[in-house]
């Protein structure tokens, strides 16, 4: 039998130092970088274990002024790189190579005090930044070079000089960042310089045995960067100056074009690394939603890149590699592209985590241990919290049966994966499967359970989710309100003008699921569909990727009208990926309307109020998307029976909901009991 995953785990020999294989572990602040090193050592040792080829930390800063925020990590001292020296240790005990990002962060800092070739602010970033002098642009190489020779003594098997994502070397080689007419701006030469100089002196510092990887923006995806010809222009200077690796980077995090968002398809800018590929005798990774080993393998296998990066599935699955090897795909826990735990974390200056895989970054405090004293344990509810809990539960030893009315496990994600954009949430069913079969969970599925189901249990968990919420007003039982599990889930049908009140989370899913044609491959599952929506340019003609073009999006079926009582902007759910929701329904047509007061709903449609002004919303349907209530109609009950029962999920909490707590609640729960 041939090996699985050939192309993906062949090895990789750099010269001087072979690779296991082609799966490079991305960067990615996690915030533990601000913690003991002893946190990431057992953070960075979980995935060297798990087989990853090369990790790559998250960005260090090279100097105080290229931090990321206040506080944040830098490598300027023997001190530094002595606390390094925990993590490359830990690392290299369980078999794994590791390389340190050099960050700097140039206007893309938190800090008030940043540089940047000009002065000129981000949009996104708080703080404007000060124009560096040609004195500053020395001492900062010099930091460069530096922050790599103490990695170097760290212990550090190389370095990743982050290029990309609109920090500092990507403001200095484009327009956008860059207005210098001196030695280090005006034409691309001398744009180019300053990043040259970098690889060229680190280089010259550490010798030919280090490991030098080039994060390079392929892609900008912003008005005024650069042209792809410049971009294969530095790619190749970049392999005379000495990189080893060049790695993928796709659009500064001020671009208005989700990269890595699950309404993302997988692999959407591998084509773009195939182009760098073939330019350049180096070894070239691709990057952005790669989450499966077919997938991957299938990238490699087909020429578009020799390796693939991962950032956020390594939080999602540290045995990814070496389940790849065992030919056990099916027990991948896939990453969703949520960023709900993640990125959502991270640029709110929070630990990361990841919402699928709550021992992520926690490797040291949440630690499933085999049980002395089994328990026998009745679970209700097969949705993200249950099923978290009963994998957990049985892993450790617990005897665990979990109950569902439905025929199916999945709960409210059986919902949630019926919005375009939101297909990968089928993937985290079918990894909770493939554990409840694993562990010998007792499955039963098409089962209302009573009390008396239970009673022979030593433990109950009611992980029983929720209820819509019914609003107080008049004309809530007209033939045409319905509530948002009736459209997503029981598909009734919809009419061409609705109404959906309430824009949270889930009333933004809702209005998502209505302006997509049924009958149309939705863009997260077609990369060209993607790109036409998002204009941007596949011939790499474009300047930044989109310069000129023009974003074809598919008409909605139907009007809709998304309203909330808050007199606020509409934001959709997420930190990192609520404004790609809003860009979508605004470019579908919605009309998003804020400060809404509902008076009462009869045939002409949904009355409403707004500044005092009174309207009609002629409408076919009006959806109630208004929060919703704990489902735990089962506690008393039980607790009657003498029973202990633990709430968890929607049932314990239902504000709003929630699978980053209803997972992560399940397997703390499981964790102790």
């Amino acid at each position: 039998m041939s090996q699985p995953f050939q192309h993906l785990l062949q090895p990789l020999d750099l010269g001087f130092v072979t690779l296991p294989n082609r799966v490079i572990m991305g960067s990615m602040h996690t915030g533990l970088e601000e913690f003991p090193p002893e946190r990431q050592a057992a953070f960075f040792a979980r995935r060297a274990a798990g087989g990853v080829g090369l990790i790559i930390t998250g960005g260090i800063s090279p100097s105080e002024l290229g931090v990321l925020g206040p506080g944040m990590c830098a490598m300027l001292t023997e001190a530094d790189a002595k606390k390094h020296k925990v993590i490359t240790d830990a690392v290299h005990a369980a078999g794994g190579r590791i390389c340190m990002q050099v960050l700097h962060a140039g206007r893309q800092s938190y800090h008030p005090v940043n540089v940047s070739p000009s002065g000129k602010k981000s949009p996104i970033y708080p703080f404007p930044p000060q124009a560096m002098t040609e004195e500053m642009i020395l001492h900062e190489l010099d930091n460069w070079v530096n922050a790599a020779a103490l990695a170097q003594q760290a212990g550090y098997d190389g370095i990743e000089i982050m290029g990309s994502e609109g920090y500092l070397l990507n403001q200095f080689l484009t327009v956008r960042g860059n207005e210098r007419d001196d030695q280090w701006g005006g034409d691309f030469e001398r744009r180019m310089r300053f990043p040259l100089e970098v690889v060229r002196r680190i280089r010259a510092r550490v010798g030919t045995n280090f490991i030098i990887v080039y994060r390079l923006s392929m892609l900008d995806l912003v008005p005024d960067g650069q042209t792809f010809d410049e971009v294969i222009t530095l790619a190749q200077e970049l392999e005379k100056a000495g990189v080893n690796i060049i790695n993928t980077g796709i659009g500064w995090h001020e671009a208005k074009i989700p990269t890595i968002a699950t309404m993302v398809p997988r692999g959407a800018f591998a084509w773009v690394t195939r182009k760098v590929k073939e330019a350049v005798s180096i070894p070239v990774s691709a990057s952005n939603r790669i989450n499966m080993p077919s997938h991957a393998e299938d990238i490699i296998a087909r020429g578009d890149a020799d390796m693939v990066s991962m950032a956020r599935p390594m939080l999602a699955d540290p045995d990814w590699v070496n389940k790849a090897a065992a030919n056990k795909e099916e027990e991948v826990n896939t990453c969703i592209g949520c960023n709900q735990a993640c990125l959502d974390h991270t640029f709110a200056l929070r630990q990361a985590s990841c919402l699928v895989n709550p021992q992520a970054c926690y490797e040291d405090q949440l630690i499933y241990v085999k049980t002395d004293k089994p328990k026998n344990i009745a679970v209700i509810g097969a949705g993200p919290a249950g099923l978290s809990f009963a994998s957990v539960a049985a892993e450790r030893g617990h005897n665990v049966t979990l109950f569902d009315q439905d025929t199916q496990i999945g709960g409210q994600f059986n919902i949630a994966k019926q919005v375009p954009g939101k297909e990968e949430f089928n993937e985290t069913i079918r990894y909770f499967g493939a554990m409840v079969k694993k562990h010998g969970v007792n499955l039963q599925l098409g089962k209302r359970v009573g009390a008396t189901d239970v009673a022979e249990f030593d433990e109950v968990v009611l992980a029983t989710g929720i209820v819509p919420r019914q609003l107080p007003l008049e004309g809530i039982n007209h033939p045409k309100v319905m509530n948002y599990i009736d459209v997503l889930r029981d598909k009734k049908p919809v009419g061409q003008r609705v109404a959906v009140v309430g824009a949270g989370g889930i009333g933004v899913d809702t209005s998502e699921f209505l302006v997509h044609d049924p009958h149309h491959v939705p863009s997260s599952l077609d990369i060209d569909e993607y790109l036409r929506e998002w204009g941007i340019d596949k011939t790499l003609q474009a300047r930044s990727g989109i310069e000129g073009v023009e974003a074809q999006v598919s008409p909605s079926p139907r009007e809709v009208y998304l309203l909330q009582r808050k007199n606020k902007k509409i934001t959709g759910p997420g930190k990192t990926t609520g404004w790609a929701h809003r860009a979508v329904l605004l470019k579908k047509g919605v009309h998003m309307i804020t400060g809404v007061e509902y008076q009462k709903i009869d045939d002409v449609g949904l009355h409403i109020s707004i500044n005092g002004q009174t309207q009609i919303l002629e409408v076919d349907n009006v959806i109630i998307c208004a929060g919703q209530d704990p489902q735990r109609e089962l506690q008393a009950t039980v607790e009657a029976l003498g029973k202990k029962v633990h709430l968890i999920g929607g049932a314990d909490v239902a504000a709003e909901l929630d699978a980053k707590r209803a997972i992560d609640q399940g397997a703390r729960l499981a964790a102790e009991i």
